[in-house]
């Protein structure tokens, strides 16, 4: 099988295409505005459902609109490497964009509850192959030794557009419908479609689709698909929609989890072009990389939700001065993004720049546990301003280190996987923080006002509650559920902190391919003896 698989790996199609500055700084923008525009539909959104419920008629299975899209997003994420490597690159990227172009114009045109579910999985389904295409063909086009600037600028529009979302979306809500939100994003994507059409190379294979569809690893995709769907719905809904002690909850626990062992024998032993190569964990710094992506992604989609959810209900903050308080992470998380990835470029290393960003970021998860019912708001946006500035280092970092720790034709497929456990991580950092913010205020909250923690994301008003002394125990019972999310993220990020030393950093030069190796044995020796060096042209790395 091991020889089988270097004989399938050996023949895909080499997609690198190094492109000259000007033609790259066009391509590189439209992937960037892809990227923004993806991103600001998944987290616009959180704004949008209140109104989208009440409009709807759906406020008691709202939260479905998030599961929905994030179990999609989580299950496509891990295909889209393998999928790039048979088809090319630029079909498969235009395929997502015209995805999320169709998903977002049918969710301003939903009728009913359902309805907007299902397209919002599509949305989930198209995200999940933009974030991941656009970083593997800045891979193609763009050497190894410049990937981390690059990447470093696509971490910043990843980070504005978290924060930019939710603004946008409130802007349509007060001035509009929340359907023109939608329909705003529908010809963006389309405008994505037709510069990625013109000016992305299309190098990818020219091959019979028969042949091209027979190398798909369908077995992977049914295991992967029931098991993500099996254990991340009960782990979504359980203490909300299903009781956790439930029949049905425990049954699809099991078959989940029977099904990912399933997956994992399927990628070790059946599939020819594995969507997860096996070998990848025979590799202390791969395997610590993939741990790092799976808590960075839960802890970085529990401060997206449950901040605002702090500055909300236990600040009384409006939606705006909520989302203005978020803004001092997000500037540096992005402003980071882009030094960290200068610095990498330059200076040919990453190691430090990841023990500095998670530093950093489990020195702000700390200081997050200082939040009460009366911290200043600038004493709150210097201490998120912290986290973003570690956040900046982490994520497009660790994705450099990926890279120059896996070979050539391995690149596409470690940039999905990577966004597979970033994407899963996040689905369950969510569902967790949701069980632990819900059992604190259930446990806090003053005796007749326990039916509130049935609806964690809004506190009564202030009106309705006859006593003072009522109130100050309902907002105090707020504040401890938003500080317990907050505890159990330290100890999440600590963790990745303390991954960082299995880490090595061999610098900016990729293993050889087999293949490679074999070729530089026999050209790679001269007359006397002496290795020789070899120009890959079209990496741009002289070896």
């Amino acid at each position: 099988m091991a020889l089988t698989r270097q004989t399938a790996e050996k023949g895909l199609h080499d997609q690198t295409n190094i492109l000259p500055r000007g033609r790259l700084l066009i391509v590189f923008a439209g992937l960037a505005i892809s990227l923004f525009i993806s991103f600001v539909d998944q987290n616009g959104i959180t704004v949008t459902l209140p109104t989208v419920a009440a409009d709807l008629n759906g406020k008691n299975t709202i939260s479905w609109a998030g599961t929905s899209s994030l179990i999609a997003n989580t299950m496509f994420s891990v295909l889209y490497g393998r999928l790039s490597d048979i088809f090319g690159r630029k079909i498969v990227y235009l395929s997502a964009l015209a995805l999320l172009c169709l998903a977002d114009l049918l969710c301003g045109l939903s009728q009913n509850a359902p309805m907007f579910y299902v397209f919002r999985g599509l949305a989930g389904v198209a995200g999940g192959g933009i974030s991941s295409l656009a970083m593997i063909i800045v891979s193609d086009v763009v050497t190894l030794q410049q990937r981390g600037k690059y990447q470093g600028i696509l971490g910043a529009a990843l980070g504005l557009a978290n924060v930019a979302g939710p603004f946008i979306a409130a802007a349509f809500i007060l001035n509009a419908t929340w359907r023109a939100f939608f329909w705003m994003l529908a010809p963006l994507a389309a405008c994505s479609i037709l510069v990625g059409y013109f000016l992305i190379p299309d190098s990818g294979p020219r091959g019979e689709l028969r042949s091209s569809l027979a190398r798909i690893d369908y077995w992977g995709i049914l295991a992967s698909s029931v098991g993500i769907i099996f254990l991340l719905i009960p782990i979504s809904g359980g203490g909300a929609y299903f009781a956790w002690d439930s029949a049905m909850v425990g049954a699809m626990l099991v078959v989940g989890g029977l099904a990912l062992i399933a997956f994992f024998f399927v990628e070790w032993r059946v599939a020819v072009l594995p969507m997860l190569p096996m070998e990848f964990f025979k590799n202390k710094v791969i395997v610590a990389l993939f741990l790092q992506s799976f808590l960075l992604g839960a802890v970085y989609q529990s401060y997206l939700y449950y901040l605002p959810l702090y500055y909300q209900n236990a600040r009384g903050w409006s939606p705006i001065v909520s989302a203005a308080l978020t803004a001092p992470m997000v500037a540096c998380q992005s402003t980071s993004s882009v030094l960290s990835g200068q610095y990498i470029s330059r200076r040919k290393r990453y190691g430090e720049v990841i023990w500095l960003g998670f530093g950093l970021w489990t020195l702000g998860a700390g200081l997050t546990l200082l939040f009460t019912t009366t911290t200043h708001p600038a004493t709150i946006a210097v201490i998120v301003s912290i986290t973003g500035l570690g956040i900046g280092c982490t994520f497009q970092p660790t994705l450099v280190a990926f890279q120059a720790h896996v070979t050539k034709r391995q690149r596409a497929v470690v940039i999905s996987d990577r966004n597979f456990f970033r994407c899963l991580g996040g689905a369950c950092g969510l569902a967790v923080s949701g069980a632990v913010l819900q059992a604190t205020l259930r446990g806090n909250l003053p005796r007749g006002y326990e039916y509130l923690s049935d609806s964690t994301y809004s506190v009564p008003a202030r009106e309705s509650v006859g006593s003072e002394v009522v109130w100050r125990g309902i907002v105090g019972a707020y504040m401890r559920a938003s500080r317990a999310v907050f505890v159990l993220q330290v100890p999440l990020v600590g963790a990745c902190f303390l991954a960082c030393a299995l880490i090595r950093d061999r610098g900016l030069e990729r293993p050889k391919d087999p293949d490679e190796v074999e070729e530089g044995s026999q050209s790679g020796r001269g007359g006397d003896g002496l290795p020789t060096r070899s120009v890959d042209r079209k990496e741009g790395v002289e070896h």
